[in-house]
């Protein structure tokens, strides 16, 4: 999963950041309303945490206009406002979610990980793809009754096709799911992850789609 945290509280992004990243997900953080618009366009992201007090402009403006230009992205407001008004107006602007700050980074995440699945249309964490059982907020991966350990990037590329099954990804719309901007990418280096994820979980698990990118094939036992 990849968020975009816009948190102009630099002590509180840091540990929102590395929270969540302990937990496998890529997070990008920016500090101001505009720096978010410019990730945005820059950028393919999963779900935003955005905090409402930001330096340049209130965060509820930032979030009517994305609305009003046709931004679906699932968006969790992190603020310190704590009327009834004031979740009503996050609501009613916008935002799918709501959390007050002081909270609890484990909150957080399991929240974060909720609208996903709610966007994906799932009821439940656990993703099914034939014989293959991806759970992405415990990270645990089964092929039949195997498990099978994947590393963090592994996972954020298997759950990337996961979610767009039937769909043709390119390469930088993976990138944008496994990498965060401050990461040094080599060149082969998504290749390397798709090598390893056909190795765990078969040799069909990631379809090339010549001069288009990539997409879901079937998982099965790794062939010779």
């Amino acid at each position: 999963m990849h968020v975009l945290l816009c948190e102009d509280d630099d002590l509180i992004a840091s540990g929102v950041v590395a929270g969540l990243t302990a937990q496998g997900l890529t997070v990008d953080r920016v500090a101001s309303a505009g720096a978010a618009q410019a990730m945005l366009s820059a950028a393919r992201f999963d779900v935003m945490v955005l905090d409402l007090g930001l330096p340049d402009e209130d965060g509820l403006k930032l979030l009517r206009r994305l609305r009003q230009r046709g931004e679906s992205l699932p968006v969790l407001l992190l603020t310190a406002r704590d009327t009834v008004s004031d979740r009503v107006d996050g609501l009613q602007a916008g935002a799918d979610d709501y959390l007050l700050k002081p909270f609890d980074l484990r909150e957080l995440c399991a929240r974060l990980h909720t609208l996903v699945r709610r966007v994906a249309g799932r009821a439940v964490n656990i993703i099914e793809h034939g014989p293959l059982r991806h759970d992405p907020s415990s990270r645990e991966t089964w092929l039949g009754e195997q498990a099978v350990d994947l590393s963090r990037r592994e996972q954020a590329l298997l759950q990337a096709l996961l979610q767009n099954r039937g769909r043709v990804l390119s390469s930088e719309q993976l990138k944008d799911s496994v990498y965060g901007f401050a990461d040094e990418v080599e060149s082969n280096a998504l290749n390397v992850h798709i090598h390893h994820l056909r190795r765990k979980l078969g040799n069909g698990i990631v379809e090339t789609v010549r001069g288009l990118g990539y997409r879901l094939g079937p998982a099965g036992p790794v062939q010779p």
